[in-house]
């Protein structure tokens, strides 16, 4: 991914590059299977890639042939020697909270014909019923006549900037190819807190406050 002898400016942008290409392929690749994003963690002896999905039987492939090519591509296009690049399938642990999954369900309802409506408003109960705080969903282009227009639909709460916006919110955003002209589908959740940091951000919210109960009168402190 990178040489010994390079600037730390430079490291950061091999692999910022080298990220968002894997990221592409697979977007590409594996939409069908539920692609939810990956993960790079480089070792001494090798380069672990994992591919995050909700339908982990299908990036495997049958007896892990698909999983196997696509290692032979990333190692034949960033010339890795054989061996230097492992390729795993991690299940995503809830397909409701991740907004890149949902966004490509979106793409394909409205690819299937359904009405932007009622197939934005879908995602948005299946969002809001999986234990998102909040969800918001827009689709802009030529979503019927001639005049290109953006539609929202949102639910719950939902934060716009900060430093927590980054932590709790998740966003996607996938282009749809329709008859008419193409659609661009945007879908932002807002994740739950959870303390162990499997469903959301372990930090809690800037704005909330917990009141701990007074201590017994025995205590006088200093």
């Amino acid at each position: 991914m990178s040489a010994l002898n390079i600037s730390k400016k430079r490291k950061f942008v091999a692999d910022g590059v080298f990220y968002s290409e894997l990221n592409e392929l697979f977007s590409r690749q594996l939409a069908e299977d539920g692609y939810a994003g990956l993960e790079v963690r480089v070792t001494s002896a090798t380069i672990e890639i994992i591919i995050k999905a909700t339908r982990t039987q299908d990036v495997l492939g049958e007896k892990g042939q698909r999983i196997r090519e696509l290692t032979s591509v990333v190692q034949k296009r960033f010339n890795f020697p054989d061996g230097a690049v492992e390729i795993f399938a991690d299940r995503v642990a809830n397909r409701g909270l991740n907004a890149q999954t949902q966004a490509e369900s979106l793409k394909y309802k409205l690819l299937g014909g359904l009405a932007v409506r009622r197939a934005c408003y879908g995602v948005l109960r299946f969002v809001m019923e999986s234990g998102a705080k909040g969800a918001e969903v827009s689709v802009s282009g030529k979503v019927r006549g001639q005049r290109a227009k953006t539609q929202k639909f949102a639910d719950g709460y939902m934060i716009k900037t900060g430093h927590t916006y980054e932590e709790y919110v998740d966003t996607a955003v996938r282009h749809v190819m329709m008859r008419q002209g193409v659609l661009g589908v945007k879908v932002a959740i807002m994740l739950p807190h959870d303390p162990k940091g499997i469903m959301g951000p372990k930090a809690l919210l800037a704005d909330v406050i917990t009141i701990l109960e007074p201590k017994g009168d025995d205590y006088r402190g200093y």
